[in-house]
């Protein structure tokens, strides 16, 4: 079986020169608008087009198991066969990201009026962010095609993750980021060695930088995790619906509700959800996408509630930095899937992501970053505007750690400072 290509697409696929073992059942680069289909490679947009490509896979060779799955590393790569990498990728320097909590949030619930909540806490991964899985998946194509340095464009969680990822596999990296990110995420980036550089302007002036860099000498032997390598990064966001349906029991959650920055997220958690059912891995059940963004850059939730099919470009203006990106590249297939499902997308402001980070700490213990905060305040809203089932099971994505964003909570503190005397407590009224 072949997902998302049809047999005229297939006749004009071409061998492709690397040996079948690197890339798995991967099988070639598909248009997501035309469908013209080209070799794995280094390739982001279609020849014909102009249209963006992702990984297209043949599993009729190569049948996948929940048994298979199960007695895999507890990491993403025990769905290394629904993924673009060898069956050996557990075995090469890695970071082996994945396998992080779905948390039953039930005291979360209770306060929203929700009858069954989980949270998909990828704080756990390795640089405390969902990151990792992308550029897990972008190194072992990196590492296939000959680079030798890794970079990208990133609004910082995804700095690090590159950066970190580059140090243990052994290459080099140089990372650009826009001028201006949170202290902990520079840090976070710069600590494993690599290089780190801020550029003057939004984080679309950096990806566009970036673009101009890969068609460059001073780039060559580059790779660019969420540009020239762009489909194969982008496939490591369906593991996040890999591990929620197998947490679930080998089952579709009723309704999913995910951060929104280039939208790759949620469209890559669509489609591995459509793949575990084109497998037979779980029972085709109705699920629904919501979208979350922060109102100070909220250009798909703009075009969702005004009925467009078109994203238009915006400033970012939000203390959700890592969503801050104003001309999304998966916004219109956010779109798509997000009204296919009939689900919705809510924007929130920074008061009320402050608001749903804080109340995310002290329901459940988990310490989100603004993105976080953004995804609960979205639903939040979403539930008390009566656009997300109340009664249906949801999940929601906290995408990483609210240590990298200490400022967006800098008003908590010490509740008292007293003398170490229980006489001094009783006073306190503590």
């Amino acid at each position: 079986m072949t997902i998302l290509a049809t047999s005229s697409q297939a006749a004009s696929t071409r061998q492709t020169p690397y040996t079948d073992s690197a890339f798995g059942a991967a099988v070639a680069l598909s248009c997501r608008e035309c469908g013209e289909r080209v070799d794995l490679g280094p390739e982001y947009v279609c020849r014909s087009c102009f249209g963006p490509l992702e990984i297209a896979y043949d599993w009729s060779e190569r049948p996948v198991t929940r048994e298979q799955i199960e007695q895999g590393p507890n990491s993403i790569w025990r769905y290394a066969p629904l993924l673009p990498v060898s069956a050996s990728v557990a075995e090469r320097p890695n970071l082996n990201p994945g396998g992080t909590r779905l948390v039953k949030a039930d005291n979360l619930a209770r306060e929203l009026g929700l009858r069954s909540l989980y949270v998909k806490d990828d704080s756990g991964n390795p640089t405390h962010s969902f990151k990792d899985r992308v550029v897990a998946i972008a190194l072992e194509a990196a590492r296939t095609f000959g680079f030798t340095t890794l970079s990208c464009s990133s609004t910082g969680n995804l700095a690090g993750a590159v950066a970190a990822a580059a140090a243990r596999a052994g290459l080099e990296s140089c990372v650009f980021i826009p001028a201006g990110l949170e202290e902990g995420k520079i840090i976070m980036a710069a600590v494993y060695g690599g290089r780190l550089v801020a550029l003057d302007g939004t984080y679309d002036d950096v990806s566009r930088f970036c673009s101009e860099l890969i068609g460059d000498p001073a780039g060559e032997g580059w790779g660019f995790v969420n540009v020239n390598l762009r489909p194969f990064y982008a496939e490591g966001s369906k593991t996040l619906s890999y591990e929620i349906a197998e947490q679930l029991g080998w089952r579709l959650p009723e309704q999913l509700v995910i951060p929104l920055a280039s939208g790759s997220q949620l469209t890559k958690i669509d489609k591995g959800l459509r793949e575990l059912v084109k497998l037979g891995l779980v029972e085709d059940t109705p699920y629904r996408l919501f979208g979350a963004q922060a109102t100070g850059c909220s250009p798909i939730s703009a075009a969702f509630k005004a009925g467009h099919d078109v994203v238009q470009p915006v400033r970012p203006d939000t203390i959700a930095k890592s969503l801050a990106i104003g001309n999304p590249a998966d916004g219109p297939y956010v779109l798509d899937a997000v009204r296919r499902t009939g689900g919705a997308i809510e924007d929130v402001t920074d008061p009320e992501i402050v608001a749903a980070i804080r109340l995310l700490a002290r329901t459940e213990g988990i310490f989100t970053e603004t993105a976080g905060g953004v995804t609960l305040g979205a639903l939040r809203k979403l539930v008390a505007t009566g656009k997300l089932d109340p009664a249906a099971e949801t999940v929601v994505i906290n995408s990483g750690d609210g240590l990298k964003t200490l400022d967006a909570v800098a008003d908590v503190g010490i509740t008292a400072t007293i003398k170490p005397t229980l006489a001094a407590f009783k006073t306190a009224g503590l």
